[in-house]
């Protein structure tokens, strides 16, 4: 909710621009604004920032820690998933506890194939978090953007509250040891081919993104920004957020369309990734004069 109203107040002051505050109150408060859903390059524009706030950055390179947050946490959560499903171990008394708090014990026996479908998808967050952990050490050139304080701790938290999230949708009888049957069913497979399909697509974008600061042997030249083309750069200004979405979206479709609680999760990631897009094309049109017209920001040919 808090990056949807975030985009919509966006979008409004683009819509009808206010007078820049000189100081006072709301300065201030458009200046924390400001600050909060901006992160890399399209903090600059939003002009010179307080020294204050300027105290509560760290480097943008610092997503790497996320990544490593989640390959950890997530890797530990999908060990403990799999003795419990594959050799009748139960999950940590505390996991219990936690899931317990927060009601998932109100289902106490697996209703289909859920436990199965879990386990898929908290395979899959380590496996993208694996990934995108090896693209920002070894792809990815980062510049020396910022983010603020709270967008880090926010995105440590994020990793580790995820996959807790994924292993909430156990039913009881796995959690307790009851090993169960698998059945791969066909949105297992829907899923896992849109998984796979965005994943290599993302993968591509950031190779792009890279390359633009390289020379042809491989060699970082520059730090700047440039117009980035090829694959689905061509239709979007920010694809690669496009298709962190639709890895979401496959993680929804392999836990059978029906669950409530990761849609909420793809709702986060759709808000959180337009807003990130939506800033990132603003920047672009901005200092680019010859940039193509035809892009839309995050999703081909609607936004």
């Amino acid at each position: 909710a808090a990056f949807l109203a975030a985009l919509l107040l966006l979008l409004l002051q683009r819509r009808a621009p206010a007078r820049r505050a000189g100081g006072g109150i709301s300065g201030v408060v458009s200046d924390i604004f400001q600050d909060l859903i901006r992160y890399g390059k399209t903090k600059r524009g939003c002009g010179q920032r307080p020294a204050w706030l300027r105290l509560l950055q760290v480097p943008k390179r610092w997503f790497t820690h996320f990544y490593v947050v989640s390959v950890l946490w997530n890797g530990f959560l999908l060990i403990w998933l799999f003795r419990a499903e594959f050799l009748g171990g139960s999950l940590p008394s505390w996991i219990q506890h936690v899931h317990r708090a927060l009601g998932r014990d109100s289902q106490s026996e697996d209703t289909g194939n859920e436990h199965f479908s879990a386990l898929l998808v908290l395979l899959l967050l380590w496996l993208h978090s694996c990934r995108r952990l090896a693209e920002c050490l070894w792809t990815s050139v980062f510049s020396n953007g910022v983010i603020h304080i709270v967008q880090y701790c926010f995105g440590l938290g994020y990793y580790v509250a995820v996959g807790s999230t994924v292993l909430c949708q156990v039913p009881t009888n796995v959690r307790n040891g009851e090993v169960l049957s698998m059945q791969i069913c066909w949105y297992h497979i829907v899923g896992i081919t849109t998984y796979i399909w965005a994943s290599l697509h993302q993968h591509r974008c950031l190779v792009i993104l890279a390359n633009l600061r390289k020379s042809r042997s491989g060699k970082v030249v520059s730090l700047g920004h440039s117009v980035p083309f090829g694959d689905w750069f061509e239709r979007v200004s920010c694809p690669h957020y496009f298709a962190e979405l639709l890895i979401y979206v496959s993680m929804a479709i392999t836990l059978g369309f029906h669950n409530v609680t990761w849609w909420c999760v793809v709702m986060y990631v759709l808000f959180n990734q337009a807003l990130a897009a939506v800033l990132c094309h603003e920047f672009y049109r901005k200092n680019f004069s010859s940039y193509p017209k035809h892009r839309t920001a995050f999703i081909p040919f609607v936004f």
